[in-house]
């Protein structure tokens, strides 16, 4: 079975999805807090929702990858 993404941007999207989106998103959210940044309630509720949707893809994706060990497939 094939999977949803390659090993590389498995690994990439997971990177993203576990430490640079939400270390950004923090960092706005408290910068706008002390510098009057706007829409900080908006960066951290689309945050939520790419990290959500993009950590659902890697998850159907790592079922797909674990189905096919169990397959022999990888």
């Amino acid at each position: 079975m094939k999977t949803l993404f390659s090993n590389k941007m498995f690994d990439i999207l997971k990177w993203c999805v576990l430490i640079l989106f939400p270390a950004l998103t923090t960092a706005y959210v408290g910068l706008s807090a002390i510098w009057g940044f706007p829409y900080a309630e908006e960066v951290a509720k689309t945050s939520a929702v790419v990290c959500a949707f993009l950590g659902t893809l890697l998850g159907i994706s790592n079922l797909q990858y674990k189905a096919g060990e169990q397959d022999g497939e990888n």
